[in-house]
């Protein structure tokens, strides 16, 4: 018996160590009875909740454990970074006809309480779960939402979008009742067709060409509209000085008219005047008075000079003279004074 003691101890310990588990913070663990006394055989409902420690014997009791943290299903084009090597891509043909690749993304979780239904009808593990189920659930779906698309609205980020979320509704509608929720769609880098894509290419840069061609003609018409408007303002200003020197020009003839006017005025009003004047003499002299005075005027010419008398009968052809009236009318004068 002292011999066995030791071996006892040894076997104690041994079973002790191989019935110990445990789970991580994003983790649940599933117990399955092999040959349970009390719980019989097969996969347990109840679920072993994140960071714990758990004990069990190893002959009766299988264990696995699920990552119910966020997982991302990587399907890329890029050798060595998505979740397979090689070119892993999503290809589908657009409605007009045009292959396409595009890499896509899918979050998804495993809802916790659904872990012990993985173990019985998907997968052992969280990888298992992903390829048999989550892989090939989306590629199909996404590629049958995505195949509504034609090759002109695939380069639209709005349109993308709406197929990213109706893709992961359908996504969701399949595989929550599988105990698998989606959380997101992410629709990543596409590529065409090499002939499709030159295609694309030649299309852009026609199209940038036309961009900058419109651009440049949109700059040399608003810069001649430009032009236009200040040829506008130089002709109008021009014109405006036009007239308002033609304006200047306009007032100061009429000034000088209205001056010249009032000149002629007051000449015609002299002139008028004088031959008035004249008229009214003229008209008086041609009474007797008139003739009174012009040999008034006769005998004041002849004031102060030598007379002499011609004998009447020489031959010589004189006019008469009345001496002795005019000297009586030059006898009148003087005595008038």
């Amino acid at each position: 018996m002292r011999h066995l003691k030791p071996l006892f101890v040894a076997a104690l310990a041994v079973a002790l160590t191989g019935c110990t588990a445990s789970t991580e913070s994003t983790e649940v663990g599933v117990l399955t009875a092999k040959a349970h006394p009390l719980y019989g055989r097969g996969v347990q409902d109840q679920v072993q909740p994140q960071g714990g420690t758990y004990f069990m014997i190893r002959p009766l009791w299988d264990w696995h454990v699920y990552d119910i943290g966020l997982q991302n299903l990587e399907m890329l084009r890029e050798t060595g970074e998505g979740s397979r090597s090689g070119d892993d891509s999503l290809r589908f043909k657009t409605i007009d006809g045009n292959d396409i690749s595009v890499n896509v993304t899918i979050a998804w979780t495993i809802a916790s309480d659904e872990a012990p239904y993985q173990l019985r009808f998907v997968g052992s593990s969280t990888n298992e779960v992903e390829e048999k189920l989550v892989r090939p659930v989306s590629r199909t779906l996404v590629r049958d939402v995505l195949n509504q698309l034609t090759s002109e609205e695939y380069y639209q980020a709005d349109r993308r979008f709406e197929m990213a979320e109706e893709a992961k509704r359908r996504l969701n509608a399949v595989l929550n009742p599988e105990g698998v929720l989606i959380e997101n769609v992410l629709l990543g880098e596409h590529k065409f067709n090499a002939t499709y894509e030159q295609t694309i290419r030649d299309k852009k840069v026609a199209e940038q060409e036309a961009a900058r061609l419109t651009s440049e003609t949109r700059a040399a018409k608003e810069e001649m509209t430009r032009d236009l408007e200040r040829a506008k303002g130089t002709v109008g200003q021009q014109i405006e000085q036009a007239r308002g020197e033609s304006e200047k020009r306009r007032l100061e003839a009429d000034a000088l008219y209205f001056e010249r006017q009032r000149q002629a005025e007051a000449i015609l009003a002299e002139k008028r005047a004088l031959a008035e004047g004249l008229t009214e003499r003229a008209r008086a002299m041609s009474g007797a008075g008139g003739e009174a005075m012009v040999k008034l005027k006769v005998a004041e010419a002849l004031k102060g000079k030598k007379i002499i008398f011609i004998p009447a009968g020489s031959g010589m052809d004189l006019r008469n003279t009345d001496v002795n009236e005019l000297l009586e009318v030059y006898g009148a004068k003087s005595l008038s004074k």
